[in-house]
C-alpha cells in the first residue's frame, strides 16, 4: 500500500527545484520500502558522508551536484567528521590533493545551508533535540546516544536519506519512530563494576556482536557518565547496529522486561573483551575521542599531562566548539605542551592515517578498535585512558 502524503508533502515531490523532488522521491520509496504509512516532521537532521576519505570522487560530486540544483536545508543539520581538521591539515599530514577535495565537500555543504560543525556528537556542540521529538540522524554513536540518552526518535540514517530528510523536513514514519518498536528484545546484567570509560565501550563491544541490530536492557550498572553512554552506545553502533539501549535507573524508569532473553556479562567477558579488541602492543598513535571528545575528557588528559612529556604522536579528537572552551581553559596548551595534538572536525577513523605512516593505533574506544583494522589498515591496541597515558609519558 502507497504511503498517505499530505498536501505540502505533493508538493514537494511535484516542486519545480530538482533537488527538492529528488529529495522527496527518495523518502517516498524509502517509506515504501519499510511500510511506512505516512512522513513525520523532523526537528533536525544530521548528515554523515562528510569525509573524503569515506566517499571518494562520487560522493562529492553528488553533493555538489544538489548544491548546484538548489539543495537546501529546511531544518537545523549538523555535518559528520571530515576527514582533516579544515585549519590544522598540514600539520596532521594530510596530503593537499586530499585536502582541496575536503574542501570541495565543504563548500557544498555550505550551499546547503549545513552546519559546518564536523562532529559526531552533535549534541554536546549545539544541536541537542528533546525527548520523543522526531529528528533523522545519520551517524551511528549519535544515533544510539539520541535514542537511548536524550530519548529522541531517530533512525539509522544513510547518508542521502538523512540529506534528503534535511531537505524536506520530513522522513517516513517507521522503525524507532515508532512506540511499539522502542522496546528491549535483552536483558543483560553486568556483574563487573565497570570502573572506566573503556570498560564501558567493552560492554558495548561484547553486546554489540550478540544482540546485533536488537534492543538491549541493561541492570546491575550503579552509575555511568554522559561520557561512559557515549562509549557504551558507539560500540554497541560499531560491533552491531544497536540504535536504542536501556540502563536501568540511568537512561529509563521502565521496569526490566520480563520476556525478552537473559544474558549475563560477567568479570571474564570484560577481561576476553580488552584481549580481543587487541592486536599489538606496539603503537604509533595514541587517540582519543571516537566519538569526538568532551571538555570533560580533555580536562582530565591536560591533568594527567600537566607538566609530562609525551613519547611517540598522540592526538585527542573533538568538535570544534569544544576545543574553543579547550583553548580557553588552557587544556589545549597543557596536552600541546607535553607533546599531543588537539584536533577538530576529524578523527582518527574517517581520517587517511593509512597514508600519513602510521601502521598501529592505541586508543580508548572500542569503536575505532573495531572500525580501524579494515578502515585505516591499523593494528590495535585497546586500553583505559589513564594507562594509555601512563605508557606514553614513561
Amino acid at each position: 500500500m502507497a504511503m498517505h502524503l499530505t498536501a505540502d508533502e505533493e508538493a514537494l515531490l511535484d516542486s519545480d527545484n530538482p533537488a527538492v523532488r529528488k529529495a522527496m522521491e527518495l523518502l517516498v520509496r524509502l517509506g515504501d520500502i519499510y511500510g511506512a504509512d505516512e512522513m513525520v516532521e523532523i526537528a533536525s537532521a544530521q548528515a554523515s558522508g562528510i569525509s573524503y576519505k569515506s566517499i571518494g570522487d562520487p560522493g562529492m560530486e553528488f553533493l555538489e551536484g544538489f548544491a548546484e540544483e538548489g539543495a537546501e536545508v529546511r531544518v537545523q543539520t549538523f555535518a559528520n567528521p571530515a576527514g582533516m581538521d579544515i585549519d590544522r591539515w598540514e600539520e596532521m599530514g594530510v596530503s593537499p590533493e586530499f585536502a582541496k577535495k575536503q574542501r570541495r565537500i565543504l563548500q557544498a555543504l555550505r550551499e546547503m545551508g549545513v552546519t559546518l560543525s564536523f562532529t559526531c556528537t552533535p549534541y554536546l556542540a549545539g544541536n541537542l533535540p528533546r525527548r520523543n521529538q522526531h529528528i533523522a540522524w545519520a551517524e551511528s554513536s549519535a544515533v544510539s546516544f539520541a535514542n537511548s540518552v536524550i530519548g529522541a526518535r531517530t533512525n539509522r540514517e544513510g547518508g542521502p536519506s538523512a540529506l534528503a530528510a534535511a531537505i524536506t523536513g520530513r522522513t517516513p514514519k517507521y522503525g524507532l519512530h515508532l512506540p511499539e518498536n522502542r522496546t528491549a528484545t535483552h536483558r543483560i546484567h553486568v556483574d563487573p563494576s565497570l570502573d572506566t570509560q573503556a570498560d564501558f565501550a567493552a560492554l558495548g563491544s561484547w553486546t554489540g556482536s550478540i544482540v546485533e541490530d536488537e534492543v538491549p536492557y541493561f541492570t546491575g550498572v550503579e552509575d555511568a557518565t554522559t561520557d561512559d553512554l557515549k562509549a557504551l552506545g558507539a560500540a554497541m553502533a560499531a560491533t552491531g547496529a544497536v540504535a536504542l539501549y536501556f540502563v536501568e535507573d540511568i537512561t529509563t524508569d521502565e521496569t526490566p522486561p520480563i520476556d525478552a532473553e537473559t544474558l549475563a556479562f560477567e568479570s571474564g567477558d570484560l577481561e576476553s573483551e580488552y584481549a580481543d579488541l587487541t592486536d599489538t602492543e606496539d603503537t604509533d598513535l595514541v587517540v582519543f575521542g571516537c566519538p569526538h571528545s568532551s571538555v570533560e575528557e580533555i580536562e582530565r588528559i591536560a591533568d594527567r599531562l600537566e607538566g609530562e612529556s609525551i613519547q611517540g604522536d598522540m592526538w585527542v579528537c573533538t568538535s570544534r566548539s569544544n576545543k574553543t572552551w579547550s583553548d580557553r581553559q588552557g587544556y589545549t596548551d597543557t596536552i600541546e605542551a607535553a607533546g599531543g595534538t588537539v584536533l577538530s572536525d576529524t578523527c582518527n577513523v574517517v581520517a587517511p592515517i593509512e597514508e600519513m605512516g602510521y601502521e598501529s593505533t592505541a586508543t580508548d574506544s572500542a569503536k575505532a578498535a573495531t572500525y580501524l583494522p579494515g578502515f585505516g589498515n591499523q593494528r590495535v591496541k585497546f586500553d583505559d585512558k589513564l594507562s594509555l597515558l601512563e605508557e606514553v609519558t614513561e
